[in-house]
């Protein structure tokens, strides 16, 4: 077993990387909330090397965050690898592993080569890999997608080839690039990249409950999974996931819960709306400039509650902290006066 086999053993529900939304502020409530481990949103290897404040502020941590994941993208693997030297240099203990990104479809990515386009180019993926597993000393991952184009798949090369280059573990998503999020993942990539490969294998793609995570687990064999959009306005769902693994297997994810709800337990929409407040309130403390982002957050916190379709007209004109809580109060107010006011549910 190698050092990265025993690190899943405990950390087996995680956070994925998800630019513009997995920030400082959501990683401290999904890690309350049983996430063992969270990833920054995807950093740009260039970006850093040119010294960008807008770059760097990307792996700031929050107060008590011991180890955290960071993912880094780009195409020259000496740039990758001297900033991966540096993330850890400048965590100072604090970092877990380094993932790089070998799976992001969108076009302002892969289209200058970064990203899933490394997929169509596992020579040159093969030596970013080499290099910056040469420069670390922390674990180096991948994350991947099934394939490029839709129905080639080429994951289980691309994991055989990861873990010849010095990859400690790969993640895939059971889509193609091409898909974007369009279709259901297709987990049984996973299982085959799992039994070619003598590294780890994650788990990733469509994991929106507690049931899907115990079906990825089962039916792939993978040793972790990374939970994405899934989380989206749903920091419990690690709770939920943590409690359905006990309850299964007799042993959760080993993530921070002092914090953590009820275990298992859907939040009222009271619930949701606090939490909502709380993280645009931690977002406006660590970024008040990027406070704005919370309105794609205050949107998702907000799904199926009463009121949701005003409240989500209020949170598109917010664009400071207070507008927010105005926005909230006035939710409140209005649940309050409803019949279906604790009824909602994560919908």
């Amino acid at each position: 077993m190698t050092p990265y086999d025993a690190f899943l053993s405990t950390h087996k529900v995680m956070l994925a990387p998800m630019a513009g939304v997995s920030d400082v502020a959501f990683r401290q409530l999904c890690s309350e909330q049983g996430a063992s481990l969270a990833f920054t949103e995807m950093v740009s290897a260039k970006g850093l090397s040119f010294a960008n404040e807008r770059t760097a502020h990307l792996i700031d941590l929050y107060a008590g965050e011991a180890l955290v994941g960071v993912q880094i993208f780009g195409h020259e693997p000496n740039t990758m690898a001297d900033q991966a030297k540096w993330i850890e240099q400048e965590l100072d203990g604090h970092l877990a592993v380094i993932d790089i990104n070998m799976g992001c479809p969108v076009r302002k990515i892969a289209g200058k080569g970064d990203g899933a386009a490394l997929i169509q180019d596992p020579v040159l993926a093969e030596r970013i890999v080499h290099e910056v597993a040469s420069c670390v000393s922390v674990p180096v991952t991948v994350k991947t997608r099934r394939g490029y184009y839709d129905g080639v798949e080429t994951c289980v090369d691309f994991a055989r080839m990861a873990q010849c280059s010095g990859a400690a573990a790969i993640a895939i998503h059971g889509r193609f690039a091409t898909q974007m999020y369009a279709g259901a993942a297709d987990w049984g990539c996973i299982a085959r990249a799992k039994e070619a490969a003598d590294i780890p294998v994650i788990g990733n793609g469509d994991v929106f409950s507690a049931q899907d995570a115990l079906e990825l687990f089962e039916s792939t064999g993978c040793d972790a999974i990374l939970v994405a959009r899934g989380a989206q306005g749903n920091p419990w769902l690690f709770a939920q996931i943590n409690a359905a693994l006990e309850e299964t297997f007799g042993a959760a994810g080993d993530g921070p819960q002092e914090d953590c709800m009820r275990a298992g337990a859907f939040p009222t929409p009271e619930e949701r709306i606090q939490m909502a407040r709380r993280h645009a309130h931690l977002l406006d403390d660590h970024h008040p400039k990027a406070v704005v982002r919370m309105r794609k957050h205050a949107s998702w916190y907000v799904k199926g509650v009463p009121g949701a379709s005003a409240a989500r007209a209020a949170f598109n004109s917010c664009s400071t902290v207070d507008d927010f809580d105005r926005a909230f109060d006035a939710l409140l107010e209005r649940l309050s006066h409803s019949p279906e006011g604790k009824q909602g549910t994560i919908g």
